[in-house]
């Protein structure tokens, strides 16, 4: 693709600009006589975030239709046909040329993720202003140290900024609303609202206490100085990215001055996919922030080893499971290297995690061990087989090839026909598992209390690599990516020259490595647009895809490059896991024990013992699923042997063969790769009609 720079042909503009430091239109009466007060208000904001959260920009909603379902590793579960309102936006609507026949409420409803965000603003504002009208505001500011009130109005800065980065992920150019009397409603350009966004960030962070130091707060759900500088990076890195804009918005930096840019591919339905020529002054602003949280996390904690023994025949050794296996212990307790959950307690409120990207479930919706957990986020059978190392220990904590059968609590296999649960849709994703919770919750589903990690070290750590690598400082940028990789490999394993080599850059090196780090989790797809890969890496996986399906089709199997091979068919058998391993879960496959057929793949199994929560067995303690030529190609005398041994033969590569159409045909259906990628949602209309403004990108008005 070819770059261009050049000023945008723009018409509209936002109104009266973006100043934040007038009284709130918001509630005029409202004011704040003591600390409990502004407190409690913060605590509705928070209640409101937590529920849009969970319930669209980070467990359902969006969140679930795009994020964790559309970029080259993840991918949806069941037919492209039966969920049109999520493929279609996923699949950049079949190349912008269903934008204008897509219903805009076929899967956005009114008063939806919309309304629920600028509800946290709305309040947000509320807070901010009646602070900054509060007596001593101006010598806090002034003073630029931590106190009880810098923490609450940084708080309430870092609650606005977070809605409004969700809001401009999804919709790009919205209205900015400050909380003024002069707030028009009017669409702004993101660009503008980035800038203002950021001040107010890096004004708030001083004023903050760190991770672990708020007075009266202990949890990693509340936000803190090191959640701020984090998210202040997060959001240069997207403000200094590449994304479409659509041609008749006015671009303006936060000063109001005119913004060129430089574009990439070819324009598509009055929008063109591009990034601010000054990008690099965010990366700058992204590094300065990154470097702060990595010299001073606060309580939170970067393992480089497992601090897990072996017990009961199991073995560990494996610290990126470890964070993962944190998420699934107490029900108040917070991961090590989280810097900010979104905390949902057990038995209450919609738990997106394992319900919808976690190992599947079949079975009921109550009574079940598991109960009935969906699996929309699944993994794309060729980055499985293909792109991840076979030696890279985060494959299997990222990715399974089996589920459970809630019913009797025993492992099954996903078969890659089209569907939900453990009935179908393929390999999943394996971060989040009910059967690996200290106390599992199984009443009912959708209430395991599994947190979701909004942010952590990880992140923090790859963020300023990528920041390091365009500012061309190399040695520091190379020295956190091998941070990341090293922890994701057996000793000396990690290889970190040969895989910058193989990927022809370091920076392309640290963001390919962002993809393994957060395989399934939904930052991919977004990573992946900011960087302007996002057409590279679609093709090359879709490539990969097509070879895969063709040697199945000529050979009945395929070998990768990475050594892996994927066959028709592989052998299975229910087994007695307890007897033969001592433990139904398993971790880490032990070194030397990849030929097992119950611990290889690792990270999978089921409960240890489903009966203490109510599940009776019957006497069944064939509990786990042996799989045999997963990733080998056996031989006849191997199956005739694996037969005589009571394993069944069951299709493999021969269904994704069946289901091509699925996998191949419809990854990113008729994208060129070159046009620009419409990658957000529309406007519903009571939106559009409330707000005076219309729909761009080509998306219908009504």
């Amino acid at each position: 693709m070819l770059y261009a720079a050049g000023v945008l042909t723009l018409t509209t503009a936002c109104g009266d600009f973006l100043e934040t430091d007038s009284p709130s239109k918001t509630d005029a009466n409202f004011v704040f006589s003591t600390s409990e007060t502004a407190r409690a208000a913060l605590e509705a904001a928070y209640a409101d975030w937590a529920n849009a959260a969970q319930n669209r920009v980070f467990g359902d909603g969006l969140f679930y239709a795009s994020d964790v379902a559309g970029s080259d590793i993840e991918r949806h579960p069941e037919k492209f046909e039966n969920q049109p309102g999520r493929h279609w936006p996923e699949s950049f609507y079949q190349n912008g040329t269903y934008a204008g026949k897509y219903a805009l409420t076929s899967y956005q409803k009114e008063d939806d993720t919309y309304a629920a965000l600028y509800k946290i603003i709305n309040e947000a504002n509320i807070v901010v202003q009646a602070l900054q009208t509060s007596d001593g505001f101006n010598e806090m500011i002034a003073a630029g140290v931590e106190s009880t009130q810098g923490q609450m109005y940084g708080e309430a800065v870092a609650l606005k900024a977070t809605a409004y980065r969700e809001l401009l992920k999804y919709f790009g150019d919205v209205p900015y609303l400050s909380g003024k009397v002069t707030d028009s409603g009017n669409l702004c350009g993101r660009d503008s609202i980035y800038d203002v966004i950021l001040g107010e960030l890096e004004q708030a962070a001083p004023l903050m206490y760190r991770l672990g130091s708020i007075p009266g707060v202990t949890g990693k759900n509340y936000f803190s100085r090191t959640y701020v500088e984090g998210l202040i990076g997060r959001i240069a890195l997207e403000a200094g990215g590449y994304q479409i804009r659509r041609g008749d918005i006015t671009r303006l930096d936060g000063q109001g001055n005119p913004l060129s840019f430089e574009t990439m591919g070819k324009p598509n339905n009055g929008a063109e996919y591009g990034r601010r020529t000054d990008y690099k002054k965010y990366y700058e602003l992204a590094q300065k922030y990154f470097k702060a949280v990595i010299d001073n996390p606060g309580t939170a904690v970067f393992h480089t080893t497992d601090p897990r023994q072996n017990e009961s025949g199991r073995t560990y050794g494996n610290p990126y499971q470890y964070f993962f296996q944190q998420m699934h212990g107490d029900d108040n307790a917070f991961a090590d290297e989280s810097i900010y959950e979104v905390s949902i307690s057990q038995g209450a409120g919609n738990d997106a995690r394992p319900y919808s990207f976690g190992r599947p479930s079949t079975g009921a919706k109550a009574d079940n061990y598991p109960c009935k957990n969906y699996g929309q986020g699944r993994i794309n059978p060729a980055f499985y087989y293909g792109v991840f190392d076979p030696a890279d220990m985060r494959r299997d904590v990222s990715c399974a090839v089996t589920g459970t059968n809630g019913a009797s609590g025993t492992e099954v296999l996903l078969p890659f026909a089209p569907g939900s649960q453990a009935n179908g849709g393929g390999i999943s994703l394996n971060k989040w598992d009910e059967n690996r919770q200290t106390k599992p919750w199984t009443a009912n589903q959708r209430k395991s209390g599994i947190n979701g990690p909004y942010m952590r070290l990880s992140e923090i750590y790859l963020g300023y690599a990528e920041a390091c690598a365009v500012l061309g400082n190399d040695a520091e940028a190379k020295n956190y990516l091998s941070i990341i990789r090293n922890r994701a490999f057996p000793a000396g394993k990690a290889n970190v020259d040969a895989f910058i080599a193989k990927e022809g850059s370091l920076l392309e090196a640290i963001i390919d490595e962002r993809g393994f780090e957060f395989a399934g989790e939904g930052d991919r797809r977004t990573v992946l647009i900011r960087t302007g890969l996002i057409g590279k890496k679609i093709k090359a996986i879709k490539d990969l895809t097509t070879k895969m399906m063709d040697g199945l089709a000529k050979d009945g199997y395929y070998k990768f490059d990475n050594g892996n091979i994927i066959s028709s068919v592989i052998y299975t058998k229910q087994v007695d896991a307890k007897a033969a391993v001592k433990h139904r879960l398993t971790a880490q496959c032990p070194v030397g024990m990849e030929n097992d057929p119950i611990l290889f793949p690792g990270w999978r199994g089921v409960n240890d013992d489903w009966s203490q929560f109510g599940l009776d067995y019957k006497g069944n303690t064939l509990t786990n699923l042996a799989i045999q030529g997963l990733f080998e190609k056996l031989t006849d005398n191997d199956r005739g042997t694996l037969l005589q041994q009571g394993y069944t033969e069951v299709p493999w590569g021969s269904e994704l063969l069946k289901y091509r159409d699925e996998y191949e045909k419809y990854l990113f259906y008729d994208w060129d790769y070159e046009t620009a990628p419409i990658h957000y949602w529309p406007f519903t209309p009571n939106v559009m009609t409330n707000g005076g403004f219309t729909n761009g990108y080509g998306f219908a008005q009504q």
